[in-house]
């Protein structure tokens, strides 16, 4: 590993925020294999197999995710001008990751989806192995057992993580899990009661919740609290639920529009499960057959997405993107960050805002 003079000498520059960021980001892997590695053997001690359920997590984990929670609470670290070379904001960065793994398991569960990050889900993989072994009982309920207890064995890592970070964010940490998971009791219940037609604001109120405040806005406030800059918290909060929101958005098109192939997980799955995105609905704002076919459910699901198509919405979730975007710049743009934050901030919004995975 590249060793960085994170501390500049008396005529030497600080390093420049990407590669203080990238050297952390790098450290954060690390320290994940370690935990996973030591975790098998130490399980593996009692029973062979409890290695598996370990390795349900690690194995998503060490899928290629892209890292944004942990990257956005680094980067509010180093913007609030905390010490690069104290790694305790680390396992508060590893602590994210594990807390979107277990969201990510869990929801695959109530989605039925079978791939995530190109590889089948967790709980899909326990049934296929159920039925190959042709043990007793039934394959699908095994498979979504190994998989409730694989995503509460994440969330309990994140906890321990956690646990090592300073008092102060203790009641952050447990706002930010409490959001994740009424938000995403929300858009259980609205997508199974088909609440039409869609409140606007309910909808946006769900995608805020369940991903934009805890990919990145509390991400950002964590990282800054532990810096001992919560000054930074309404700042962030502007920036976070702007950039969150366009984050959502574009996890919506993807969805609708997107490439299954790239994004690595089925196209239309959000549609398929009547989930009332914000780009739903706008769509039947503009035309109410939509509504129908969301009634359909998996009968109108493929007839759905090419009606989506035609109302031309796309464009006007794109603008909202960019005006999104927009919002969240500015509110940084006076916000008081080290050396080369605000400009690094940026170039982040953008590259959440307008990715393809």
């Amino acid at each position: 590993m590249t060793t960085i003079d994170t501390k500049p000498g008396n005529n030497a520059p600080a390093a420049p925020p990407r590669k203080l960021l990238g050297h952390l980001m790098e450290l954060l892997e690390k320290r994940l294999h370690e935990f996973f590695r030591a975790e098998r053997e130490r399980r593996s001690k009692a029973y062979s197999q409890a290695a598996d359920l370990v390795g349900s997590v690690a194995d998503l984990v060490g899928a290629g995710g892209k890292r944004v929670r942990p990257a956005f609470c680094l980067s509010g670290y180093l913007a609030a001008g905390g010490d690069p070379e104290d790694h305790r904001v680390l396992r508060a960065a590893v602590a994210l990751e594990l807390l979107h793994a277990a969201a990510l398991i869990h929801d695959d569960i109530m989605d039925a989806a079978t791939r995530r990050r190109g590889v089948p889900t967790v709980h899909e993989r326990h049934s296929a192995t159920h039925r190959l072994c042709g043990w007793r009982g039934e394959d699908r309920r095994y498979g979504e057992g190994v998989a409730v207890l694989a995503g509460d064995l994440a969330l309990v890592y994140a906890d321990q993580f956690m646990a090592a970070a300073p008092p102060l964010v203790d009641a952050l940490w447990a706002e930010l899990r409490t959001e994740l998971i009424v938000g995403q009791f929300v858009d259980v219940h609205v997508a199974a009661a088909a609440e039409f037609p869609v409140d606007p604001q309910l909808a946006r109120w769900i995608a805020v919740t369940k991903s934009g405040r805890y990919t990145i806005h509390r991400p950002l406030e964590l990282g800054a609290a532990i810096a001992g800059r919560p000054d930074l918290s309404d700042a962030f909060e502007a920036y976070g639920s702007a950039i969150g929101e366009a984050f959502q958005l574009r996890d919506d098109l993807i969805d609708a529009f997107g490439d299954g192939q790239v994004s690595g997980k089925p196209d239309g799955l959000d549609l398929a499960q009547h989930k009332m995105t914000l780009l739903l609905g706008a769509a039947m704002q503009r035309d109410l057959g939509i509504r129908d076919l969301v009634r359909a459910g998996d009968a109108g699901a493929g007839r759905l997405r090419s009606r989506l198509r035609e109302t031309g919405v796309r464009v006007d979730i794109e603008r909202h993107i960019d005006q999104l975007v927009d919002d969240g710049c500015r509110a940084i743009a006076q916000a008081p960050l080290a050396a080369g934050w605000r400009e690094e901030l940026i170039e982040m919004a953008r590259l959440v805002a307008y990715r393809d995975r």
